[in-house]
């Protein structure tokens, strides 16, 4: 994929605006931890660093709980010695999510460069994702550069049985899902999503019929999490896998009473002898509460970013810098 590389641009001595992930729960920092490298590199040029981002859906107005300023403290505590300022979140302005090209120029005069290391944001088409590179000469950012990288193995020359186990809440997922039958050998559902399959309550589990590949998951009785059997049967599925993707918890991990499901999946994709890769805001704090960072071949910084470039190859955010 030819995509411009910060390690090829001229950016020393220039005012750079980096797009960041910075829609995070305070205290789950992977996001910013991922932002460190780049920060460094631009630091080394001796640039004078604008970070960018959003968080939450203010829906263009001003919410005082999601400003930014615990997230720059959040990030100024782990990007010690490294000098830039954080602009207020881009979503108080309407402009933002309708990708508005006046928008995008009023951005373009605060920089001389631009730089997407906002991966989990480029399925978006935002003006900060789509719009601001036209104005700018730009580059994708050293994380943005890796993770193409280890996500592409998943779709070039990988070891097969190819497994997705994708969970989490949004009706999205499906789309998703549909986009991945192609290539993906078996895929797991859980989480709510069995909701958006219609009712078939009295099965334990829902197999995989003739020709298909979804292996659906029965909920219990609350919906807040997967059958004791569906468990069984995914647990199986992941034995036999060579290359796992895993999207999105199994149910309502935030509760003692719900965390079977998720718990066990997390843990047998950990222990599974397959190529593996986990993604998204609440699979990366799965990971923290059950310390599983350093059992994962990747972890993306993205969830529906990362489903979205497997199934489609490429993001509105990828296309804008080519």
């Amino acid at each position: 994929m030819e995509l411009p590389k910060l390690t090829d641009a001229d950016f020393s001595g220039k005012r750079v605006i980096v797009r960041a992930d910075l829609d995070i729960d305070i205290g789950e920092n992977y996001r910013l931890e991922a932002l460190i490298p780049t920060l460094k590199y631009l630091s080394s040029g001796s640039s004078k660093i604008t970070i960018i981002g959003h968080r939450g859906r203010p829906d263009g107005k001003r919410v005082e709980e999601l400003r930014m300023k615990p997230i720059e403290e959040e990030l100024r505590k782990i990007a010690e010695g490294i000098e830039f300022e954080v602009l207020e979140n881009l979503r108080f302005s309407p402009g933002e999510e309708a990708n508005d090209p006046a928008y995008a120029k009023e951005l373009a005069l605060k920089g001389d460069f631009f730089v997407n290391e906002a991966f989990a944001s480029s399925h978006r088409d935002s003006a900060s994702i789509t719009s601001l590179p036209k104005f700018l000469p730009h580059a994708m950012g050293l994380r943005f550069e890796e993770e193409i990288e280890n996500l592409s193995k998943v779709f070039t020359d990988p070891q097969k049985p190819i497994l997705f186990i994708i969970g989490g809440s949004k009706n999205d997922k499906v789309g998703y899902i549909k986009d991945l039958e192609p290539f993906a050998d078996i895929i797991l559902v859980g989480g709510r999503l069995p909701e958006y399959y219609g009712d078939r309550a009295l099965e334990s589990v829902r197999d995989v019929r003739q020709g298909e590949k979804l292996i659906i998951a029965n909920l219990v009785q609350d919906k807040e999490d997967i059958t004791l059997n569906s468990i069984e049967r995914f647990e199986k599925e992941i034995e036999k896998a060579k290359t796992i993707v895993l999207a999105g918890p199994m149910g309502k991990y935030e509760e003692d009473g719900h965390r079977q499901g998720t718990e066990r999946i997390f843990k047998a994709v950990a222990a599974a002898s397959a190529f593996k890769i986990i993604g998204g805001g609440d699979s990366l704090s799965v990971l923290s509460i059950y310390s599983l960072k350093d059992k994962f071949d990747w972890i993306s910084v993205g969830g529906g970013a990362m489903l979205e470039f497997l199934s489609k190859k490429t993001l509105p955010g990828i296309e804008a810098l080519k």
